[in-house]
């Protein structure tokens, strides 16, 4: 086993996983730890109810971690992630009758739980935005074709009714046609607004995700249950390819 080392702190150094200080907290003691290392120690540890400092053995309090890692009703260090009320819990919490029945998870457990879930629904995403992408395409060139079709068709109408003005007589028949390519143009500008819109949204949720996943601790375990169960944004009537 590595031999915890006193000279870290200048060097900016966590002494339990010899990396640099992610989230420095420090005991009571002075020594320095990155969060997540520190918070390991201390869930260890309480299984004997006491709490020391990893490197100088030294009694500290629960407190060294921060607010967000200390149950406020009863001042003792959460451990397990409620996934039902998305709050963290300490022991005296957990055998409360409030979460009797709830589904609980211990909080590296949580972590490595929703990471793989943030992660997952941004793979998901980024396939969806492909096929979105794909989609305003195709709507594009249908605009485009239409809108050459309109620049074009005055010159058209203007030789077919006068070839059936010619022929046929019957100059009303031919000018109904004109108006209904016209009426389609609004409609389909709207659908490439509506995809373009939610091509923005997904795409804002995507890097939520992608950043959560990232830099999740127990303190954003809540935003984490909160972004995977937000409603899907990709309208009903854009149909994706599978």
């Amino acid at each position: 086993m590595v031999s915890l080392r006193e000279n870290n702190r200048e060097e900016g150094i966590c002494p339990i996983c010899q990396e640099h200080l992610k989230e420095a907290v420090s005991t009571d003691c002075g020594h320095f730890f990155c969060r997540v290392c520190l918070a390991q120690h201390v869930e260890k540890a309480s299984v004997f109810g006491v709490f020391y400092c990893p490197l100088c053995r030294k009694p500290c309090s629960e407190g060294v971690l921060g607010a967000a890692y200390i149950c406020h009703s009863h001042q003792k260090k959460v451990c397990w992630f409620c996934e039902e009320s998305r709050l963290l819990l300490c022991i005296e919490c957990l055998v409360s009758p409030e979460h009797k029945f709830h589904c609980e998870l211990a909080i590296e457990d949580a972590i490595s739980h929703y990471k793989e879930r943030l992660n997952r629904r941004s793979r998901k995403l980024r396939k969806d935005l492909g096929e979105l992408r794909r989609l305003r395409a195709q709507e594009e060139e249908k605009l485009q074709a239409m809108q050459f079709q309109v620049a074009c068709g005055p010159h058209r109408l203007e030789a077919k009714m006068e070839n059936q003005l010619q022929t046929e007589n019957q100059p009303d028949a031919l000018p109904q046609q004109w108006p209904d390519q016209l009426k389609g143009m609004p409609a389909e500008v709207s659908g490439i607004f509506d995809i373009s819109r939610t091509i923005t949204q997904l795409s804002s949720l995507v890097t939520d995700l992608e950043r959560t996943a990232k830099k999740l601790d127990a303190n954003m375990l809540k935003n984490a249950s909160d972004l995977l169960t937000s409603h899907d944004l990709i309208p009903d009537h854009l149909t994706l390819g599978q």
